[in-house]
């Protein structure tokens, strides 16, 4: 067996509403797979498991005051505009925007805040195919964040889940008059290990990383790069333990095979769960939480951090501009791999 659960039998699938430890959600199922969205909070895809195997892939909140409070490292938030900015100003066609600064002891604007507001549940349901639903979130005059960066844009994420794991399809439209930005980012908190049984020491971690960006002391990009260490190295070729040391690094992708993707090996049970984000984002931040132990964040990035603000080539961060009426699409896979089956 592969990606499908639950080969040989007719699937079970369905969507509803309902809650998640109080919040409120839209739940899906499709054969053992379920996953939760939280459109209150961000729009968060906050759990998807393999209910069967007891398998939880994404980290959950254990508790849900300090997860409402601060809501970026659990689940799949959604970042716009992610990471930090220099003293949260934006340089973007000729202009600059101010945003208020987020993060004190670096002085930076922080990861935006989409992740953190109700978004609109716009359609939901199941088939034989996938249980999916639809979420969005429209910024225009009036939003909060319209007053520090005037651009009418609509955000929409479709989750959906079948036999070949958890889908993600984003779609940004620009519905201004003027050049849109695509800063765009996932702050994707995977568990390691992420089965009932397995330990820290089961996990390896594959990451298809190319250059290690440096950062400053309030971790900004220099524009220059740093060596990778031997472990990094070997996270890129063959993977290592995701707590091998603590990680809060920027890289470039660069794809491996045509995808770009992480992936948590558990060698007990010789079961890999890959997250292939596609080609169109060409950074990974990764960060471990200080090697705590538990999850990891590889977190797909479509531009470098501070890019607006920085003199470089636009190609190399990443940065370009979605047109008046233009839309940017992504999409992006979890799914996990029996190896014991050569699949």
């Amino acid at each position: 067996m592969s990606m499908n659960p639950n080969a040989g039998t007719p699937p079970v699938y369905e969507a509803n509403r309902g809650d998640y430890n109080g919040e409120e959600a839209v739940w899906l199922k499709y054969g053992e797979y379920e996953a939760a969205v939280l459109p209150r909070i961000g729009g968060n895809l906050i759990a998807f498991r393999d209910a069967k195997r007891g398998f939880r892939f994404l980290r959950e909140p254990e508790d849900m005051q300090a997860f409402v409070s601060d809501p970026g490292t659990h689940g799949i938030p959604p970042l716009f505009p992610p990471n930090r900015y220099d003293g949260g100003q934006l340089k973007w066609n000729g202009e600059t925007y101010s945003f208020p600064v987020n993060e004190a002891e670096t002085g930076n604007f922080l990861h935006g805040y989409l992740h953190t507001l109700p978004w609109e549940v716009e359609a939901f349901g199941a088939s034989e195919a996938e249980s999916f639903v639809s979420v969005a979130h429209r910024v225009a005059e009036g939003h909060p964040m319209y007053a520090y960066f005037p651009y009418a844009f609509t955000l929409r994420i479709r989750y959906s889940i079948s036999s070949l794991g958890l889908e993600q399809d984003v779609t940004l439209f620009n519905e201004s008059g003027r050049k849109l930005p695509a800063l765009l980012a996932f702050h994707t908190a995977l568990n390691a290990p992420f089965a009932q049984g397995s330990t820290s020491e089961d996990c390896r971690i594959k990451v298809t990383i190319g250059q290690r960006r440096e950062l400053d002391g309030r971790m900004l990009p220099t524009g220059g790069f740093q060596p990778l260490a031997e472990w990094e190295e070997e996270m890129r070729e063959s993977g290592v333990n995701p707590y091998v040391d603590s990680m809060d690094n920027h890289y470039t992708a660069v794809p491996q095979g045509g995808r770009n993707r992480a992936e948590i090996t558990d060698t007990r049970l010789g079961v890999k769960v890959v997250y292939d984000v596609g080609t169109s984002y060409r950074h990974w931040m990764i960060w471990n939480s200080g090697a705590g132990g538990s999850f990891i964040c590889p977190e797909p990035q479509v531009n470098l951090v501070n890019a607006p603000n920085l003199s470089l080539p636009a190609e190399d961060m990443g940065l370009f501009a979605i047109e008046p009426g233009e839309v940017w699409q992504a999409t992006s896979r979890i799914y996990a791999v029996d190896l014991a089956s050569g699949v």
